[in-house]
Parts: structure tokens; sequence; C-alpha cells
């Protein structure tokens, strides 16, 4: 039998995957002041060892003032390399291309983590007090993210660049700490998709108003980090194509045309985010599927499709069909660490042993030897 699609090996510049399923970027909230913690190398390291060909560190910030709760990730100074490039060797020690995504809360920082209500925090949760102060909202525009949230204070022009040149900053830090792939976070309502909105960003400079103009804090960023990112690693951009709030599939191919000449490879297709949760369309299987298709076919560059891809003959009839170039799993994999491998049996890929560490290959391999009919659990029941 031939290898199956999501299988097969993917070239981009200078970075080969050795198949298409990528561990997505998941904010784990466990960082102690930015720092990199043992709970990010444990939930990690489970993913590289579980036969993924991209791996991503979750949503790692470029300013203090970023931070979407306590626990996210910092990247903003030099002090944090050492953490999370250990994230990076491991990932590259089990044969996975290391990635990470960067990015910035802007209207959307200072809040208790998700499973504490997300609500906006008012007073100091226990971190320190410079840590603290240092958190000032800021966002595009002065513009609350909802009736319920704080008003944030506007960047001034100079700040705005000054923001772009921490992005490209932290990129310089990604590179160091090793890392294959970069991503920009440009999705799910925060910093630069709120530039990107017309009801988040209600500039009158030249960062506001006309859809050019919008669009010129994303092309800004993405030159900024190009130019410190190395020419043969891939950069990919996530963005919200679809959000329903006055940005969607046409402004999304736009600026993927923009951004393509810049230096960005791949576009990590997801949605929402400007009003609520990326997941508030009425989530079925492969909900978000033809935002990849269709930017893929718009714009003449390759996509990554996430969104309630479950199954491995899901997975490879996108593949299959041309509506991406990889697929990204996040809550399936948090189910399924093992997925890739589990997804290579189903398909009949014979070496899907190949895909794990020696430790786990031999022990299911003997199994496999010395009791054929035994059935895993993830195929059904007994």
């Amino acid at each position: 039998m031939s290898t199956p699609r999501l299988f097969q090996p993917i070239t981009i510049r200078g970075v080969t995957m050795k198949n298409r399923v990528c561990v997505a970027p998941m904010h784990q909230y466990a960082a102690d002041h930015g720092f990199a913690t043992d709970w990010h190398l444990m939930n990690i390291g489970r993913f590289a060892a579980g036969g993924a060909g991209l791996t991503f560190v979750e949503s790692t910030k470029v300013d203090p003032r970023g931070c979407g709760t306590v626990g996210d990730l910092a990247l903003w100074d030099d002090k944090f390399i050492p953490g999370v490039k250990r994230l990076a060797d491991f990932i590259k020690s089990h044969d996975s291309v290391a990635a990470i995504q960067i990015g910035h809360s802007a209207r959307k920082a200072k809040r208790f983590r998700p499973w504490e209500g997300g609500k906006p925090l008012t007073k100091n949760p226990g971190v320190d007090e410079d840590y603290w102060n240092a958190w000032e909202l800021v966002a595009p525009s002065a513009v609350p993210a909802s009736d319920n949230d704080p008003t944030p204070r506007a960047l001034t022009n100079q700040e705005v660049k000054d923001l772009v040149d921490m992005w490209g900053q932290t990129a310089h830090r990604a590179d160091a700490c090793g890392f294959d792939v970069l991503e920009i976070h440009g999705a799910h309502g925060y910093c630069i998709h709120q530039f990107l909105s017309p009801q988040a960003n209600v500039r009158n400079d030249e960062y506001g108003g006309s859809e050019e103009n919008r669009m010129r804090f994303c092309c800004e960023v993405v030159e900024a980090v190009r130019a410190h990112w190395p020419d043969d690693k891939p950069l990919f951009l996530r963005l919200s194509v679809e959000d329903r709030a006055g940005w969607g599939i046409a402004e999304s191919i736009r600026l993927s045309q923009k951004v393509k000449p810049l230096g960005v490879d791949v576009i990590d297709c997801s949605g929402g985010g400007m009003q609520g949760s990326p997941t508030e369309f009425s989530p079925h299987y492969g909900y978000q599927v033809p935002y990849a298709d269709e930017v893929k076919r718009g714009a003449d560059i390759l996509t990554m499709a996430v969104g309630l891809i479950v199954h491995a003959d899901q997975a490879e009839e996108i593949l299959n069909k041309g509506q991406a170039d990889i697929i990204a799993l996040a809550r399936e994999i948090l189910y399924n660490p093992n997925w890739p491998m589990d997804a290579a049996r189903k398909l009949g890929y014979e070496a899907n042993l190949t895909l794990v560490p020696d430790q786990q290959a031999y022990w299911l391999g003997r199994r496999d030897a010395t009791a054929p009919e035994v059935v895993p659990s993830t195929f059904g029941r007994s």
C-alpha cells in the first residue's frame, strides 16, 4: 500500500516535516511569571513523542502587557530563553520539528484563567508588584472587548512602532532557542486581529481607517519578524479567516496575498474570537476546513487546517482533496497524544511504529507479534 498523504513528508524552505500532522499551539496558562515550568515540558513532550511532524509551543508573549493571564509564557526578555529552549530541544530530540507561536493579547489581556471564569482581573492575584504594575491594558483603540470589559488605553503611534520591534526581537529569541518554525498569532481577537478589525480599530492614523491601513500593523510585524528570522526557516501566520464581525474570507485572502511576498509561507486558518469564542459558530467536524481551502486557492499559498479534525480518514480526505497542506490538531491530540501513530495504523501505514520513540515502539511491536488478536482501545470495543 502506498504511504497515506498524511504521512508523506513536506518541505518548506529548509525544513522538512516527517508527516503532515501538526500539534496546534494550545495555551496552558502554567508559566511562573512568564517562565516555563515542568508542566510545559511534560505537556509538549508527550506530543513530540507521539509522532507528530510539527509540534507547536503555545502562544508566547512579546510584551509584558500582552499576557492574557498570569500563566502566559514569555519571551520578551533574554532571561526566558533557557526555559523555552529546553522545550525546543526536547521536541527536536524526538524527530519532530520544533515550532513556537508568538503573540500579544492587547485588550483581551489581564484576565483570570478560563477555568477560573476568564473575567478581567481587578486586583493583583499574587504576582510580584513589578510584574503587576507593568501589566497595562493597551490596544489599537480605546474600545473594550465587550460591555463588561474595561476600556484599554489606545497605543500611541510610536508605541505601535515599538510593539512591531518587540515582535521582531522575540523572533530573534525564538531562533536562539532553536525553533525551526515560527508562527505569528494574528487571530482569535488578539492584538493583530484587533488592528485588522473595523470594529476594534477606530484609529485615524496610518494604522486605522482603510483596510490597507488596518493591515499595516500585521504587515510591519511580518517584516520585522522575517528580518530577525532566518531565511531557511518557515514563517506561519494564524488568522481568524472569518470572524463575523467585519473581517471575513475576502479580507483574509487579500491579506494573505500581501504577506506572502513579505515572507509568510503558511496561513494557519482559524476563525472567530472578535466576539466570544473561536468555536462560537456551531462547530461540527472540520468546520473551519473551508477557510483553509478558500485561502489556499484564493491567495495561492500553503494553508494549515484546524478545527474539530478528529479522525484519521477525515484528515486524509482533507489532504487528498487539496483543501489544505498540513493538518493541525488541538483538543483531539490532548485526548490522545499518540494520535499520529494511531492514525497511521488506522490508515494501513505499516511503518506506524517508526513514528514514536524506541521505548514505545519496542513494547507495542512485541504486543503485535505475540498477541495479534489484540485490538487497540482507540479502535472501538473488542
